[in-house]
């Protein structure tokens, strides 16, 4: 693990150009706020490297073939988040999400990739979580020679800094995420919030401090802050707040009298409901809250992590809400939004 004086050698010693230098060539994307008159809207929760499950549920769901190839048609696939970490192979759903985009826009769908808190501590180089198959899959046969380099330059940066150890294939992620790494620049062209239909998608919650924020704001306001050099305080970022929309909790944790709030947030987002991650339901199955205003998506899929959890899926077509699992479809009861048809 990097401490802030071992991150500060590697960089000047080693990495500079790749960990500190701006992003070159990031193509903004569509605004992805106030898309109406989607027929079909598939919304999956945090994955955290469980790249079968993931898998699977895109098949339950109609979205991929056996060759995992898109078979989705013109349906809109939103990931709210969180594909990183605790998980071996979070890699390879990363792979898998960006040829899909391309496939599925070749279709006339689209796959949403919005930015999880995890997603934005990888692209800071906060690496607590990664798991160590996440360092294996970037391992390459002049990981051993590149390692010892880079622990070499930071040795002879800070001779007085603890022995840096790193895990084999660690500095190839650390560029791999950093602003003009592969994964990095993509990154970097995600939003965080989507509006479809009059539903807002993200992964952890819009809160009442961050209400009047407008869906654009947001997506702008999380990209300057992770392609700015130097980048600002943590303490600053909207990315980083508690109470902002990658970490905010409260959609999932308050009680029913917070009510009154949803419906303000709601009315500030010009939304019908909102669907968020991050906070995995006590059931392990889709929950609805607040009369169908808040739908909660993350059922725990990664089995490493959560026993008892699963890979689970939220389609909404036609006013109905439907809860996907490998194993059975639930209807859900969402009084707020069955009775709207899309725009």
């Amino acid at each position: 693990m990097f401490n802030s004086r071992h991150l500060a050698a590697f960089a000047a010693a080693f990495l500079a150009t790749w960990l500190l230098a701006p992003p070159s060539g990031v193509a903004l994307r569509a605004a992805s706020c106030g898309i109406d008159g989607v027929e079909r809207i598939v919304a999956i929760g945090d994955a955290h490297g469980a790249y079968d499950r993931y898998v699977g549920i895109l098949k339950t769901a109609g979205l991929i073939d056996n060759r995992q190839r898109w078979s989705g048609g013109q349906t809109h696939l939103v990931q709210v988040g969180d594909l990183l970490d605790r998980g071996a192979d979070s890699r390879k759903i990363l792979d898998l999400l960006r040829r899909l985009e391309r496939e599925a826009a070749s279709k006339k769908g689209a796959v949403h990739v919005l930015l999880g808190n995890h997603e934005v501590m990888r692209m800071l180089g906060d690496l607590r979580y990664v798991s160590a198959g996440e360092y294996q899959a970037f391992v390459t046969r002049d990981s051993e020679e590149l390692r010892q380099r880079v622990v070499e330059s930071a040795k002879a940066a800070d001779p007085q800094a603890p022995p840096l150890e790193l895990p084999l294939g660690s500095v190839e992620l650390q560029i791999a995420f950093g602003p003009r790494g592969d994964y990095g620049r993509w990154f970097r062209t995600l939003d965080v919030v989507a509006r479809i239909n009059g539903v807002v998608f993200l992964h952890g919650g819009i809160s009442p401090a961050v209400a009047a924020t407008s869906c654009d704001e947001i997506n702008e306001t999380v990209r300057r802050e992770l392609t700015a050099r130097p980048s600002p305080p943590p303490q600053e970022m909207l990315s980083t707040r508690e109470d902002g929309p990658l970490w905010y909790r409260g959609l999932a944790q308050e009680p029913d009298e917070f009510a009154p709030s949803v419906d303000s947030i709601l009315s500030a987002q010009q939304a019908r409901a909102i669907v968020v991650g991050h906070t995995i339901t006590p059931t392990g199955r889709i929950r609805v809250r607040f009369g169908g205003k808040v739908i909660q998506i993350d059922t725990g899929m990664n089995p490493d992590y959560v026993q008892g959890g699963r890979a689970s899926a939220l389609e909404i077509q036609g006013g109905r809400f439907t809860a996907i699992y490998e194993d059975r479809r639930d209807v859900l009861d969402v009084p707020a939004l069955q009775s709207a048809a899309p725009r």
